[in-house]
């Protein structure tokens, strides 16, 4: 019966066949930081149903008054109070997600786009979507 020869580098017995290719040992990468020019572009949808018409409204007048450009961009003037969708996309501009159920809007799905590429390689894309399970 062979024995391995543990002191020497290669511990295989003799007698057995070399058939299993060697490891090449790890590259060695430089310590600096390496300038891949890497671009990534992330686009998050949650998409969002109005459980209390009333609360979603009360809260985008509120918000209409601390951010008024951003009301104005989605139609709310002096004289043209939000309609129930733009109330609803403004709450949606100014708060997390997490903040809107308070406001009578609940999230029914969310979704996250990443491309990412560098200058050598086609964009590489990835898609995750996940709708959160409320009870009733």
């Amino acid at each position: 019966m062979n024995r391995p020869n543990l002191t020497h580098p290669d511990p295989r017995p003799s007698a057995a066949p070399a058939s299993a290719p060697a490891l090449a040992p790890p590259r060695q990468l430089p310590r600096r930081p390496l300038d891949l020019r890497v671009r990534t572009r992330r686009i998050q949808v949650e998409e969002l149903v109005v459980d209390d018409p009333g609360k979603v409204l009360d809260h985008a007048q509120r918000a209409a008054l601390t951010a008024p450009d951003t009301a104005a961009a989605l139609g709310h003037s002096p004289t043209t109070p939000l309609t129930l969708p733009a109330a609803a996309a403004l709450l949606c501009a100014l708060h997390e997600p997490g903040e809107l159920a308070a406001m009578g809007l609940r999230l029914t799905r969310h979704t996250t786009h990443v491309t990412a590429s560098d200058q050598q390689t086609e964009p590489v894309s990835l898609e995750l979507s996940y709708a959160p399970e409320y009870e009733e």
